[in-house]
């Protein structure tokens, strides 16, 4: 009986030094992804002297508003940061409806070739984007979508990544949800708004919380496929604003600060719903 409590209490002191071990190492990796956050924040209340004169001191001593005065005073700016707020909404808007509709059908329905169509969408993650640019660009020339909003909205409405993710979601809904609404009367239509997408909230709050983040980030698509300056989004803005600036990494680090603003804001709303979206889309079927 000795030996038992023993071995247990070595199993049990084992286990909660290797649990100490993973939780310090994790806080590790949490500090090393927070501290360049915490540096660009302190940067943009700093003068451009102190930014790397000072770069441990977090807190500056005086707090220089000139960066975001500056910024603020700028004539694209706003202008920028509402062209990228208008192609992030048409861009979730498009993509909710087109990728939701896409994954029920290969969820739901039965149709010819369903199995063979999805197989060729899902080859299509492994060729890297940038090896399509200059198609896309004489395709949206011929199609007369250059320099517009609609070279950015259109090619991200279809996401294959969303849609198989979506699609492993749907499968796992209980199947006799569907077959009773089709009894009551219920047409494919029916039960996909009124009974699928109502259950599938977490699954559609991750979607669209990814498709805000990777448009709202997105440097290559329109500082490719934008030409206009007033037409631009803030990231790519942003380096204009840098080319003006110079080596103002002060006045860089603030224009930063008012971007990532809302995608903060977003993701803390939006937690709960995330992490229950990411748990719950398993790889099924």
């Amino acid at each position: 009986m000795g030996s038992l409590l023993k071995t247990n209490n070595k199993l049990q002191s084992k286990f909660k030094l290797s649990t100490f071990l993973i939780s310090f190492v994790i806080f590790l990796m949490g500090l090393m992804m927070i501290v360049p956050f915490l540096f660009m924040i302190s940067a943009a209340f700093k003068t451009n002297a102190l930014v790397f004169a000072e770069p441990l001191n977090l807190i500056p001593e005086t707090i220089n508003w000139n960066n975001f005065q500056t910024i603020f005073k700028h004539d694209y700016f706003f202008k920028w940061y509402g062209n990228s707020v208008y192609i992030v909404i048409l861009t979730m808007a498009a993509r909710f409806i087109v990728v939701t509709m896409a994954a029920y059908a290969f969820a739901r329905l039965n149709f010819p070739f369903k199995e063979a169509i999805f197989f060729l969408f899902i080859s299509t993650m492994m060729i890297p984007p940038d090896t399509t640019i200059i198609a896309r660009y004489m395709l949206y020339k011929h199609l007369h979508i250059y320099d517009t909003s609609w070279a950015l909205i259109l090619p991200a409405t279809f996401d294959v990544f969303f849609i198989f993710l979506l699609r492993q979601f749907f499968m796992g809904l209980p199947k006799e949800i569907s077959e009773s609404a089709v009894v009551d009367g219920c047409s494919q239509f029916k039960i996909y708004y009124r009974i699928i997408l109502p259950l599938a909230v977490p699954a559609l709050v991750t979607m669209l919380l990814f498709t805000f983040i990777w448009t709202w980030n997105d440097f290559v698509n329109p500082f490719i496929f934008i030409s206009s300056i007033d037409k631009q989004l803030v990231t790519v803005g942003l380096e204009y604003f840098q080319q003006e600036a110079g080596t103002d990494y002060a006045l860089q680090m603030a224009g930063a600060c008012i971007i990532v603003i809302i995608p903060v804001i977003l993701f803390a709303l939006s937690q709960k719903y995330f992490i229950q979206g990411i748990a719950s889309t398993g790889i099924k079927g």
